[in-house]
Order: structure tokens, then sequence, then C-alpha cells
């Protein structure tokens, strides 16, 4: 193993206590850094905490889905339309404003405003969702990095020649042929979302990129496992995929 570790961390969405039990596990050191992929909040119970841990231990973290559509409804100082509201709570924001009592800081909306959307870590490029194979990169905007599903994972090429991209935001059993907890590698990328908040999968995955082994635990039953990254990936290629047959429903 080597000395210095980069872990990355998917889609946490405010389950705080698994987020805890995946980080002893990992066991990080002050010499690592740690990673966070976006969409630390919404769906479940303890999302201000999640923000709070991640912003007192100076981690690197992402803008997702979720943090933007936060930021439409209470980052701004314009007048919030009510749909962007309902909008918002019905895709976990009622989670979110029950942990922080009603009132989020502006501490916290100003940290996650601050949040980049895209990380070059050299050899990985980490963003939540994706890039747009259509767009020049300095085009691209939130829309393509925080949102964008079908168009990238069906690209026949890898984006980039040098360098693999690391994504959330997709959950990986919503694609043919991987099984919970599994992750998902398509040509030039790697989706490590395994679904923490969801019934169907409860796992949080962390990726040590130095030592190539994956850490996850589990949000229903506290399991814990680690595993070799060859072990638990599954490639598969979408590029001749109908987007209606791309994802099972989630």
């Amino acid at each position: 193993m080597t000395n210095q570790r980069r872990i990355v961390i998917g889609d946490v969405h405010g389950h705080y206590d698994t987020l805890i039990a995946l980080l002893e596990s990992v066991a990080p050191n002050n010499d690592d850094q740690v990673y966070f992929l976006g969409d630390l909040i919404d769906r479940g119970p303890k999302s201000a905490q999640v923000v709070d841990f991640v912003m007192k231990n100076k981690y690197h973290c992402l803008r997702g889905n979720h943090e933007e559509m936060l930021l439409e409804v209470v980052g701004g100082q314009g007048k919030v339309s009510m749909r962007l509201y309902q909008s918002w709570l019905h895709s976990g924001g009622y989670a979110t404003v029950n942990s922080y009592d009603s009132k989020i800081p502006q501490e916290h909306i100003d940290w996650i405003r601050n949040l980049p959307l895209y990380l070059d870590l050299g050899d990985v490029w980490l963003v939540h969702a994706g890039v747009s194979p259509h767009i020049p990169l300095p085009k691209q905007t939130a829309e393509q990095f925080c949102w964008i599903r079908e168009d990238f994972h069906a690209i026949p090429q890898p984006y980039f020649s040098d360098k693999l991209i690391i994504t959330g935001h997709t959950i990986t059993f919503t694609f043919p042929g991987i099984k919970p907890g599994q992750l998902a590698a398509g040509h030039g990328w790697l989706d490590i979302e395994t679904g923490a908040y969801h019934q169907n999968s409860g796992w949080l995955t962390a990726l040590d990129l130095e030592n190539q082994k994956v850490y996850q635990a589990n949000t229903q039953d506290r399991r814990l496992r680690i595993m070799p990254l060859a072990r638990v990936v599954a490639e598969i290629d979408l590029a001749n995929v109908r987007y209606r047959r791309m994802y099972k429903r989630a």
C-alpha cells in the first residue's frame, strides 16, 4: 500500500451515521486526500450533520444536483417560485429542512455555493454526473456536470484520452446487468454511486484510487465490506443501447 491515498466517496444523501462508519473503515490519515462527489444532502435524515462534518474536516467536495436544487431555493436574493420549492422538497428536501430545524445557516449556503463543479486530479477527473460529449468543455455548466445521464453514459469512446472520469449521480444498479453494490464502468468513466438512500441497495461507497480498493457501508443493516476494485466493478457498453432501455426504474 502507498502511504498517501486519494479516497473518493459517492453520494451520501444525508446518511451521516453510515458515512462515519465508512470513514472509520477507510481510516484516512492526515496525508490522505478525501473527495466527495456531491449530493451530500437530501433524502437521508442528517444532511445538516453531513455538511457540517465535511466543512469542518476541510474535505474536498463537488456540487451535485441536489446542492443545485437547494441553491435555486435558498441561495439567491430573488423571489423563489413555488414550483422550484415543491420540486426540491419532493426530491428529498423535506429531510434536509428537518435536519436544519427549518433554518439553513448562511455559512452552509455560502460553502455550498462555492463548491466546484469538477476537479482534475491529473489521471482522474471527478464530476458529479458526467460531461456532455456534444459541447466544448469550457462551455459546459452545472446543467451538464450535475444532471447529465444518457448522453454521457452512452459515449462510444473515452471523453479524455489520458484520464478516467469518476462520477456519482446515477445509481449503478439502474444500469442493465448491474447488481446493488456493484460499480459500473463504461468507456472512460466509472460510476461509484451505489444508492445509500435506496431501499434496494443501501450501500455507500468509497474508492481508494492508489490501492484500487473499494470500501462500503450499508445504511440498512450496518454491514461493512472491503474489496478489490476488480471484484466489484462491472464493465458495460451503452453506446448502442436506446435510452428507454438504458436504466432500470430506481
